[in-house]
């Protein structure tokens, strides 16, 4: 037996069997569902930025290692960065068109939390068994108005809902839409403030005031944009700053460069300010120097050109490209449709882009091809020109604006967001691999449907749904994100 034999044996015959065992020069025996090879893994959370092998395993992050691994489906990324799947807070087109491209742009998670939804389980319900990306909605102050006064709009109210102050009555059951929409999951509370210039302070306030009930995000575009005293930006931004203040509510201000202009860095100034007394407010913004709404709509009644700084010259229309003039200014008025207006100095999109609080969104949405190309390609775009070619920022820095800093910002409402915008063991398996020698948006505001270059394969919740810059037919990944409360 082998415990009768002299010691020497024993040692020399237990080495022969640990070298037959390690035959094997895998990590591991187990099956992975897909293994990232040879990529440079980059978290913005740990800060992690090295070669590493990744497996994933029902849906989650298993394994990230130096070692080799395999598994059934094999990704080869050397050369490529391997990063968290982009997250974008601020996405109106939530259609296939829309997602497609988003996915294509490296986008993972989409969420409409601007204007929102006053139907949070039907916006649900809709989307179930058929998303590319992962969803989610706030309750939206806008579509609620415009529900309770019978507005015939669209995106936006062309209506009582604009022109029309709320009875006390009705902001009783604008209250309590907002709360049960709360109840349903939604994701906090959107407000479109310049869309609904009747809406009152006390209005929005009260609405605040649900929200600072539960300690749930305000998404809001805020009632002003532009330079001219006394109803301008910095005026807007102390409503809002003044309503979180006074009821405890997280504020987020959305797209803050489209209207704060040339003054957006006094803005960022008046959020820092806030912080550091306490108040929890955040900005986002996104990287073109050009707005886009809809020109029927409270944005553009009279006094834009003053407020805004520009005329009819720096106007767009989405859908044939052509620059406005007094004329078709007032026939597209008529018969509506988007706008993009040429407005923001390119030195603030610059200057905002790399400001270290501030995370990126798209405020994207095209219809059939036409639109505004931040809504294609605003996350290549962040990292291709102002990361790889202006050096503004470095890439980790540029990845946490898309990834970790949108998913902290939700993770209070949304537990499930304490799983994305991350690469570590345990996260959800929402990941982005691109070429960063490669990466750039191609969208234009005369082609804005180009998709994005440089995007080689994203994952979303274990699924590979874009391989070799293609996307794959007849796979719909997406989970519904959402809120909860106590």
């Amino acid at each position: 037996m082998l415990r009768k034999l002299p010691a020497f044996i024993i040692l020399v015959s237990v080495a022969i069997l640990n070298k037959q065992c390690n035959r094997n020069p895998y990590v591991t025996t187990k099956d992975y569902d897909i293994v990232i090879l040879n990529g440079r893994v980059i978290d913005p959370e740990s800060n992690l930025d090295a070669v590493r092998n990744i497996a994933i395993k029902e849906g989650s992050v298993h394994t990230i290692t130096e070692k080799p691994i395999k598994g059934k489906t094999t990704i080869n990324a050397g050369g490529l960065v391997v990063a968290p799947g982009f997250i974008d807070m601020h996405q109106h087109g939530q259609d296939k068109e829309n997602c497609t491209y988003k996915v294509l742009d490296g986008v993972t998670t989409a969420l409409e939390l601007e204007m929102g939804t006053a139907d949070v389980d039907k916006w649900y319900m809709e989307r179930e068994g058929q998303a590319l990306i992962n969803y989610g909605v706030s309750v939206g102050h806008v579509p609620l108005r415009m529900e309770i006064m019978h507005d015939p709009g669209g995106f936006a109210p062309v209506g009582d809902a604009v022109k029309k102050e709320a009875s006390d009555a009705e902001i009783l059951v604008l209250g309590e839409g907002i709360e049960k929409g709360l109840t349903r999951g939604a994701l906090g509370v959107g407000f479109g403030l310049m869309y609904t210039p009747a809406a009152t302070k006390w209005e929005i306030l009260e609405m605040f005031r649900i929200a600072g009930k539960y300690k749930v995000p305000c998404y809001v575009h805020m009632r002003y944009g532009g330079l001219k005293e006394p109803n301008n930006c910095i005026t807007a931004l102390e409503e809002v700053i003044s309503a979180s203040a006074i009821t405890g509510a997280p504020l987020h201000v959305v797209h803050i460069t489209s209207l704060g202009f040339s003054y957006t860095p006094r803005l960022l100034q008046m959020i820092k300010e806030a912080n550091l007394h306490g108040i929890d407010v955040s900005a986002e913004c996104y990287p073109y120097s050009a707005t886009q709404t809809t020109i029927e709509s409270a944005v553009y009644d009279e006094g834009w050109q003053e407020s805004f700084g520009i005329t009819y010259s720096d106007l767009q229309w989405a859908e044939t490209g052509e620059r406005l003039n007094a004329e078709s200014f007032a026939r597209y008025r008529k018969s509506g449709g988007m706008v993009i207006a040429h407005s923001i100095p390119d030195e603030v999109v610059e200057s905002t882009v790399a400001d270290p609080k501030v995370i990126i969104a798209s405020d994207g949405i095209l219809t059939e091809g036409k639109g505004h190309p931040r809504g294609t390609g605003t996350f290549a775009r962040v990292l291709g020109k102002y990361v790889r070619e202006e050096k503004l920022m470095s890439l980790n820095e540029g990845l946490s604006k898309i990834t970790l800093m949108p998913a902290k910002r939700l993770e209070k409402i949304a537990p499930a967001f304490k799983k994305k915008g991350r690469i570590c063991v345990g996260a959800d398996a929402d990941i982005t691999i691109f070429d960063p020698e490669n990466i750039l948006d191609q969208a234009t505001y005369e082609e804005p449907a180009k998709y994005s270059r440089g995007i080689s394969y994203v994952i979303v919740n274990g699924n590979v749904i874009v391989r070799n810059g293609q996307l794959l037919e007849d796979i719909y990944p997406g989970k519904p994100l959402r809120g909860t409360i106590k």
